[in-house]
């Protein structure tokens, strides 16, 4: 299945919301880690980055916390560069929980492609096929020394700092990041591989 390519970065609560859209969407996803986001000033810093950057669509759950959340981030990111994608009200449970929510609304992570798709498209985000021809890989972080080497947490390290991200990324979500953010020309020459 071809994915939808996003430019914008996405942001949405939890890991399973996380694992749902990166089955759909070619895009940089970012959880906020449900409440975890009114705690954590690093990661709305980035995510402020990340909006004035890219900008960023917050794709939270239908529920009351869902909505704290996304309140919270629209009031540190200015509103041109947000995009607020609202899924509908769908009572049940997901799967993998014994239990409705609170609330009894299906999250992000119980909405089927269609209905996610056509969330996006109510709220004005444009999608296009993904065509990044020659991703960075693993093996690419591995060959500039950003992984398997001795040096490389250091290398990681220095890297995300002049990037401007946070050192919290694991390498996956760096790789992610770095796809989103240039080409593999780019980033030889940001580490001095020319």
């Amino acid at each position: 299945m071809e994915k939808i390519k996003l430019s914008e970065a996405v942001i949405v609560e939890g890991r399973y919301d996380k694992l749902k859209l990166s089955n759909i969407l070619d895009a940089f996803i970012i959880e906020t880690n449900g409440f975890g986001i009114f705690k954590d000033k690093e990661k709305l810093s980035f995510i402020k980055k990340l909006a004035e950057e890219r900008g960023i669509i917050v794709l939270t759950d239908s529920d009351h916390a869902g909505f704290m959340i996304r309140g919270h981030i629209a009031s540190a990111v200015p509103k041109d560069r947000i995009k607020n994608v609202y899924i509908p009200d769908i009572y049940g449970k997901e799967k993998r929980k014994s239990e409705p929510s609170k609330e009894g609304k299906l999250g992000v992570e119980g909405m089927t492609k269609d209905v996610l798709l056509d969330a996006l498209k109510k709220a004005g985000v444009t999608c296009s096929a993904s065509q990044n021809d020659d991703p960075i890989t693993t093996a690419d972080l591995f060959e500039l020394g950003l992984t398997g080497t001795p040096n490389a947490k250091e290398n990681r390290k220095q890297l995300m700092t002049q990037l401007g991200l946070p050192e919290f990324l694991s390498t996956s979500s760096l790789l992610s990041c770095l796809n989103n953010m240039m080409t593999k020309e780019e980033l030889k020459k940001s580490i001095g591989f020319e």
